[in-house]
C-alpha cells in the first residue's frame, strides 16, 4: 500500500456521511432539482433527432442504426454532421418502442433517472479525484475523502450548466457518454485491487474500461477521451509521477530515469494498451464516417469561416472563457448560441479582450500550481482537475476539427467534472482560512403558440444581434404580414432575399406581401423567381394561382393550382381553388370531375366534400349533393357554411322543414352568414303562405 497522503477533508467544513447514503443524498437531490422538466414537450433539436428520425420507427433495419448518423441521414453523405451516436439512437428507438409513440414524458424520464445515477456515481468517482485510490487488506476501495468527494458530487447533481442535458431530450447523448465515461475510469481503477495471485494490476479490468470508452465513443464523440484521462490518473496516482521532474529529466536524459518505476510498474503497458485500444475505435469509426468533413455553414459558428488567423484565434479563446464563466456564473443560460448571439471580435480594441487575458491568467496560474509546487497532493488535485476540465473539452474545441456550435452547454457536462474538483479544492482552502441562449427560437417557439407580439420582440432581437440572419427576417415578416403591416414586412424581406438570393420562402413571402400592396407584376415576378430557385414547390403555385385568379387570367390561375397538386397530390386548398373558379365561372361538368379526382385523393377532406357538394346541388344532383355535405357536417359539425348550404340545397329541393333547420343551425353558430337570414326568412315567408292555403 502506498503511504497515506494529506487528507482534503481535514479543511472542508462540511457534514459525513456513509458512503451509501452519501450516494442516496446526491441521487435525491439531483432528482428534486431536475424533477420538474419530466413533463417537457420535445421541444428544438428533438424534432430532428427524434420526431423526423426515421432510425427510431420499427421499419427501418436495427443496422442501418451504425450507418447513420444522429439525425438519422447516411453517414458518407455530404450534408451529414457526422455525429456518430448509434447507441443513443438506440436508446430512443426503445423509448418510442415501449411508448407506442412520440410521448415525450417517457424521455424525459430516462434523462432524469441517467443525471441521478451519474450524480450518485459521482461520489465513488470524486472520492478516488480528491482522496487518491486506496485499497484495504480484504481488496476493497477507501473512501479518504468523503466529505469532499460528498461536497463535489452534489455541487455536480446541482449545477444548473446541466439543464440542457437533462431536460432536453437530445442531452440523452452527453447522459450516456458520461454514464459510460465513468464506468470505463471505475473500471481503470479497478485494475489496481491487489488479487491473490499478487499482481499489481489486471489486465482484464485495463480491457474493460477501453471497451466502456469505446461505448462512451458510440453513445458521444466525447467519450473517447476517458482512455487518455485514464493514463493521466495512471501517471499521477498510481505512479506518483511528479510531471515536471519528469520532464526535465527527459529533456537532460538523465539516467535516473531508468529507475523512475515506468517500466516496473508496468505504466508503459497500460499506456500501450490504452493507446491501442483508442487507435483501434477511432480507425472503425473513421472507416465507418468516411473521410468528408461534416458540413456547417457560417451561421452555426462565424468564427471558423474568419479569413483572419488571429481573428479565429481571439474568438476561439473568447468561446472559451464564456464556458469558463458558464461554470463560475451560470447566471444566464442559452439553449442557441449561435445566430449572431456571440458577435465576432475584430480588435484588439474589443474590451471583450479582457475575458481571455482572465482565463489565461487563471489557467496559467492553475498549471503553475501544478507543476511547480511542493506539495504532491496539491499537485495530483489540481493537475486531475484540469486534466478533467480540458481533456473532455477538446473534441469541441475547434482545435482538431470545425464544430457546429459557438457555445454548447451540453458539451460542458463531462469538463464540470474538473470544474467540481477545482472548486472543491478552493473551498478546501477557504475553509481552512476561515478556521482562521437564443432569440430565435424563442421567437420560433412563442410563434407557434400564437404570441406573435412576443415573438415580434425575440424576432427584432435576433435580426440586431445578427444583422444577416435571414430566416429571422423571413419568420418576422411572416406575422408582420399577418397583422397587416406589410410596408416592414415588404423591406424585411426585400433584405433577406438581397443577403441570401436562392432563398425560395423569402421570395414567396415577398409575392404574397406585394399580392397584398396590389403591385401584381412585382408579385407574379417574386413567385417565379421563388420557382426558379426551388423547382418543386407546390405552395408557390398555389400562391401564384391566386395571383392570376385575382387578375381573371383563368387558365393561369389553373394551371398554377394543377401543378401545385402535381407535385403535392395531398394540397387540399390548390384542390379548392379549382373547383370554386370552375365553379364560378359555370364549368359545373368539370368543376365536378375535378372534385371527384381530389377526393379520391384526400378522402377526408371535409372541405373537399364541401365544394363538391355545391357544384352538385347547381347540376341538380340533390341526393349525392346531400349525402357529402352531411359527411361534411360530420367531419366538421360547426362549420355555419355547411349548415347553410344544404339548407339551400333542401330549399330548391323543396324539403323545407329540413332547409329550416339547417337554417336555424347556421346562423346559431354564425349569426352574421352571408346571405343565409335572407334565405330563411324568405324559406318562412313561403312557409306561412302555405300554411294560409292549407288553413283555406
Amino acid at each position: 500500500m502506498a503511504q497515506m497522503e494529506p487528507n482534503l477533508d481535514h479543511d472542508v467544513s462540511w457534514f459525513l456521511l456513509p458512503s451509501y447514503w452519501a450516494k442516496m443524498v446526491v441521487a435525491l437531490i439531483s432528482f428534486l432539482c431536475f424533477a420538474n422538466s419530466y413533463d417537457g414537450d420535445f421541444v428544438f433539436d428533438d424534432s430532428e433527432a427524434i420526431i423526423n428520425n426515421k432510425d427510431l420507427r420499427a421499419e427501418t433495419p436495427l443496422g442501418d442504426l451504425w450507418y447513420h448518423d444522429f439525425w438519422g441521414s447516411k453517414l458518407s453523405s455530404n450534408t451529414s454532421h457526422k455525429s456518430y451516436r448509434p447507441l443513443t439512437v438506440l436508446t430512443f428507438r426503445i423509448n418510442y418502442l415501449f411508448a407506442g409513440g412520440f410521448y415525450p414524458v417517457g424521455f424525459h424520464v430516462i434523462n432524469i433517472i441517467l443525471h441521478c445515477t451519474i450524480s450518485a456515481l459521482m461520489v465513488d468517482v470524486f472520492s478516488i479525484l480528491l482522496g487518491g485510490l486506496q485499497f484495504s487488506n480484504k481488496g476493497r476501495r477507501l473512501n479518504l475523502a468523503p466529505k469532499s468527494s460528498l461536497l463535489a458530487a452534489l455541487l455536480f447533481a446541482v449545477h444548473p450548466v446541466h439543464t440542457e442535458c437533462v431536460a432536453g431530450i437530445v442531452g440523452r447523448a452527453d447522459l450516456l457518454c458520461a454514464l459510460f465515461f465513468l464506468l470505463s475510469f471505475l473500471g481503470y481503477c479497478k485494475a489496481f485491487r491487489e488479487n491473490k495471485e499478487g499482481h499489481m494490476f489486471s489486465v482484464f479490468w485495463v480491457l474493460v474500461s477501453v471497451v466502456l470508452g469505446a461505448i462512451a465513443m458510440l453513445c458521444k464523440e466525447q467519450g473517447i477521451t476517458i482512455l487518455g484521462l485514464n493514463a493521466v490518473f495512471d501517471a499521477l496516482v498510481i505512479n506518483k509521477i511528479n510531471p515536471l521532474e519528469l520532464i526535465r529529466k527527459l529533456l537532460y536524459k538523465d539516467k535516473a530515469l531508468e529507475n523512475a518505476g515506468l517500466l516496473r510498474k508496468g505504466l508503459l503497458f497500460r499506456i500501450t494498451l490504452l493507446m491501442c485500444g483508442g487507435a483501434g475505435i477511432l480507425y472503425i469509426r473513421w472507416r465507418i464516417m468516411g473521410t468528408g468533413p461534416p458540413a456547417f455553414t457560417e451561421v452555426d459558428n462565424p468564427a471558423s469561416f474568419a479569413d483572419s488567423l488571429f481573428v479565429r484565434a481571439i474568438n476561439y479563446n473568447y468561446y472559451y472563457s464564456l464556458n469558463a464563466w458558464l461554470l463560475l456564473c451560470p447566471w444566464w443560460l442559452c439553449f442557441d448560441w449561435s445566430m449572431g448571439c456571440i458577435p465576432l471580435i475584430k480588435s484588439v480594441s474589443d474590451w471583450r479582450i479582457i475575458a481571455l487575458a482572465a482565463l489565461w491568467f487563471c489557467l496559467i496560474g492553475l498549471i503553475c500550481q501544478a507543476l511547480c509546487s511542493e506539495d504532491s497532493h496539491k499537485r495530483r488535485i489540481l493537475t486531475l482537475g484540469l486534466g478533467f476540465l480540458i481533456i473532455p473539452f477538446l473534441p469541441a474545441s475547434n482545435l482538431f476539427f470545425r464544430v457546429g456550435f459557438v457555445v454548447a452547454e451540453r458539451v460542458i457536462y463531462l469538463p464540470s467534472i474538473g470544474y467540481c474538483i477545482l472548486f472543491t479544492y478552493g473551498f478546501s482552502l477557504l475553509s481552512k482560512q476561515a478556521k482562521r441562449k437564443v432569440h430565435y427560437n424563442v421567437g420560433k417557439n412563442l410563434a407557434d403558440k400564437g404570441n406573435q407580439s412576443a415573438a415580434i420582440k425575440y424576432y427584432r432581437e435576433a435580426v440586431r444581434l445578427n444583422p444577416k440572419y435571414v430566416h429571422a427576417m423571413n419568420n418576422l415578416g411572416n406575422i408582420l404580414k399577418e397583422r397587416n403591416e406589410l410596408h416592414e414586412a415588404e423591406e424585411l424581406l426585400s433584405l433577406a432575399v438581397q443577403i441570401q438570393p436562392d432563398f425560395a420562402a423569402a421570395w414567396m413571402n415577398l409575392g404574397i406581401v406585394q399580392n397584398s400592396l396590389r403591385r401584381f407584376e412585382e408579385a407574379e415576378q417574386s413567385y417565379w423567381t421563388a420557382i426558379k430557385h426551388r423547382k418543386k414547390y407546390p405552395d408557390c403555385y398555389y400562391n401564384l394561382g391566386r395571383l392570376y385568379a385575382d387578375l381573371n387570367r383563368h387558365i393561369d390561375a389553373l394551371n398554377a393550382w394543377r401543378n401545385a397538386t402535381v407535385l403535392k397530390p395531398e394540397h387540399s386548398l390548390a384542390w379548392n381553388n379549382m373547383i370554386i373558379l370552375l365553379d364560378n365561372t359555370g364549368n359545373l361538368a368539370q368543376a365536378e370531375a375535378v372534385g371527384r379526382e381530389a377526393l379520391e385523393l384526400i378522402p377526408n377532406d371535409h372541405s373537399l366534400m364541401f365544394s363538391l357538394a355545391n357544384v352538385l346541388g347547381k347540376s341538380q344532383k340533390y341526393k349525392e349533393s346531400e349525402a357529402l355535405f352531411l359527411k361534411a357536417i360530420k367531419a366538421n359539425p360547426n362549420a355555419a357554411s355547411y349548415h347553410g348550404n344544404l339548407a339551400v340545397l333542401y330549399h330548391r329541393w323543396g324539403n323545407l322543414d329540413l332547409a329550416k333547420k339547417h337554417y336555424e343551425v347556421s346562423l346559431k353558430l354564425d349569426p352574421m352568414a352571408p346571405g343565409t337570414k335572407e334565405n330563411y326568412n324568405l324559406l318562412r315567408r313561403k312557409l306561412e303562405q302555405l300554411q294560409k292555403k292549407g288553413g283555406a
